[in-house]
């Protein structure tokens, strides 16, 4: 299994940018996709951007789509998340994941390795 520890969390006004980290650990190589995660008090966890090691291919949110850009770096085994242009709504608990069934890429249940989260919160 993958270990994941997300960073980069914070507070920060609307029209802010913010830039998440997940570093992997572990049997990374049983996650050839990794993706983000957010959730909201009292919502379900939704997706927000995905990554797929072998050739940089992305996935995007749809209210997400030109704010976010998802990247990672092979040699640190990190996946970064970059926010742009955040809104009140993006506020939530940002959690990276790994993929590990083969359900479609934006369903939580495709995901089987978790970090632990962190907050965003972007003030009006």
């Amino acid at each position: 299994q993958v270990q994941l520890v997300e960073s980069g969390g914070g507070l920060v006004q609307a029209g802010g940018s913010l830039r998440l980290s997940c570093a992997a650990s572990g049997r990374t190589f049983s996650s050839n996709i990794m993706g983000w995660f957010r959730q909201a008090p009292g919502k379900e966890r939704e997706f927000v951007a995905a990554i797929r090691w072998s050739d940089d291919s992305t996935y995007y949110a749809d209210s997400v789509k030109g704010r976010f850009t998802i990247s990672r770096d092979h040699a640190k085994n990190t996946v970064y998340l970059q926010m742009n242009s955040l809104k009140p709504e993006d506020t939530a608990v940002y959690h990276c994941a790994g993929r590990e069934r083969p359900l479609d890429v934006m369903s939580p249940r495709a995901y089987g390795s978790w970090g632990q989260g962190t907050q965003v919160t972007v003030s009006s």
